[in-house]
């Protein structure tokens, strides 16, 4: 103890699980159990009616399970029974032929020599069925009905010895008493383990005989209503303590804690320490194994109801270290200690991650007004470098395909103007694909027209707030360090008088008026 008050401090407390519940403490009422803590599953069947003829149907098995007592009178009985019935047999034989008138005849030859009354039969018949053979009694060869008795007794002798012993040899080889070797702890613990809520037990083994493939499972029995208003009593839940890892297969050569993660599948997804108190449930441990010495399967049980599972609490370790050998402490083996755990489920611990921050979380405006002026963004240095890469290798096959058609026919100032100009707030244009589809379709026609037609959008888009346009561009001043793009002398806008719109076409006019 003062070992492990080393290693757990002085802040732990050991809890001992078989105290009585002190006054302050509110008594919950006993309720019946389904399995109890030995394992006997507390059912009984009634009302069968005309199914009781199944019984024996399966005679051989109805005996193994029949108690101890009843197998021995019914062992008993048996052999009493058909003693008596084949003495009598023998004894009717000799009283029809005679022989009893005739026992101490030298001359007289009976069916079963010194056989002249029923003691004297029985002890022939005993002596037959034991093949203990005296010699004092026999059969003689004048008695063809003594003959064929005897052999309908050999074979009716060797059928009730197989059954009975066999009977007898199945009880007491059955492994249950090597059950009562396999310890289960009193409760079940509730505590964190690897950063998660987990429900945990503790299972040992008390001799040195291993079992072979040891396998453990565990049902939650606990009545509900369907959505349908089915009520469904003692319904029977799967509890996962390891199935899809191999957790469930046991090495038991020492006591092993049996864990079970509460996650969103599990049946304490919901589960809290006020909860508990009020909730009615049995969780039902079944540990298989192969028995080493016999190679007999061996299952142990146990439960633990609601009132024996213990919040924030945890195992006291069993296990220390001597010179050359591991030993195992069975005094600690049900003993636990308290440890800091949420009071909380599952459920409620994701919920309450879930919520948003208001500190970190930002406002849906300001995010939309971020991604929007990253969308708009965009970057004339790379413009100019991709331009001047298409300058010095001669050809244009890097530019957009928009750049492209507008560079093939000739449109040389055009292009300068866009690539060059830069917004106010320094969002650039990467490529005409940017522009408004209106200025597309312009810039792509080879005509004159068009060119007029480009350059009077270009100022009339004025002040909108629309920095993919190119007028847009052209309207703004550039940022400091770019130059402002050169107007060339033969620009239709430095021809025109005052009013441009005079030397457009009436369609291009009327839509300028609308704007």
């Amino acid at each position: 103890m003062a070992a492990l008050r080393r290693k757990f401090g002085e802040d732990y407390q050991v809890v001992n699980t078989n105290q009585a519940p002190s006054f302050a403490t509110q008594v919950k009422k006993k309720r019946q159990r389904f399995v109890d803590k030995n394992g006997r599953c507390n059912v009984q069947h009634g009302n069968l009616g005309g199914e009781t003829s199944r019984y024996l149907s399966d005679l051989f098995t109805t005996l193994v399970d029949l108690k101890w007592r009843w197998n021995l009178l019914i062992f008993i009985l048996t052999y009493t029974i058909a003693w008596l019935v084949m003495a009598s047999m023998w004894w009717i034989i000799a009283y029809i032929r005679g022989d009893l008138n005739h026992g101490h005849d030298s001359s007289y030859t009976p069916c079963v020599a010194n056989v002249y009354n029923f003691p004297s039969a029985f002890l022939f018949f005993i002596e037959t069925e034991a093949t203990i053979g005296y010699g004092y009694r026999y059969i003689t060869e004048k008695c063809p009905e003594g003959i064929i008795l005897f052999l309908f007794q050999s074979l009716l002798g060797s059928i009730v010895d197989a059954f009975l012993i066999g009977c007898m040899f199945i009880k007491m080889s059955q492994p249950k008493k090597r059950a009562e070797t396999l310890m289960f702890s009193q409760d079940a613990v509730i505590s964190q383990r690897d950063g998660r809520l987990c429900l945990m037990f503790r299972v040992g083994n008390l001799r040195n005989s291993h079992m072979v493939s040891a396998q453990i499972r565990c049902k939650v029995i606990k009545s509900r209503q369907t959505p349908e208003g089915e009520f469904l009593p003692l319904d029977q839940c799967e509890l996962d303590v390891g199935f899809g890892t191999g957790a469930d297969q046991l090495f038991l050569v020492s006591p092993l804690t049996i864990c079970h993660e509460i996650n969103p599948k599990s049946p304490f997804f919901d589960l809290s320490q006020r909860s508990l108190m009020n909730e009615q449930f049995e969780i039902v441990v079944i540990l298989e194994g192969i028995v080493e010495t016999t190679g007999m399967t061996c299952q142990a049980r146990t439960s633990y109801t609601e009132d024996e599972v213990l919040w924030g609490h945890r195992f006291l370790p069993v296990m220390s270290l001597e010179e050359g050998f591991f030993r195992v402490d069975y005094s600690q083996f049900h003993s636990t200690f308290e440890v800091n755990t949420p009071p909380y489920s599952v459920k409620e611990h994701e919920e309450k991650n879930s919520l948003p921050s208001p500190l970190s979380t930002p406002t849906p405006a300001l995010a939309e007004g971020h991604s929007a002026r990253r969308n708009r963004v965009f970057s004339v240095d790379c413009i100019n470098t991709t331009v001047e890469r298409a300058r010095q290798g001669g050809t244009v096959g890097r530019l957009p395909s928009k750049l492209q058609r507008m560079s093939s026919s000739g449109k040389e100032d055009l292009q300068r103007k866009v690539l060059m100009l830069g917004s106010q707030h320094s969002e650039k244009a990467c490529s005409t694909g940017d522009l408004p589809l209106k200025l597309q379709r312009l810039s792509s026609s080879p005509s004159p027209t068009a060119q007029n037609r480009l350059d009077l959008k270009s100022l009339k888009v004025g002040f909108e707030p629309m920095t993919q346009s190119t007028g847009d561009l052209y309207q703004h001043s550039p940022p400091s360090g770019l130059s402002p793009a050169p107007v060339p002398l033969h620009s239709p806008l430095l021809s025109a008088g005052g009013r441009p719109e005079e030397n457009l076409p009436a369609k291009l006019r009327k839509m300028n008026a609308d704007r």
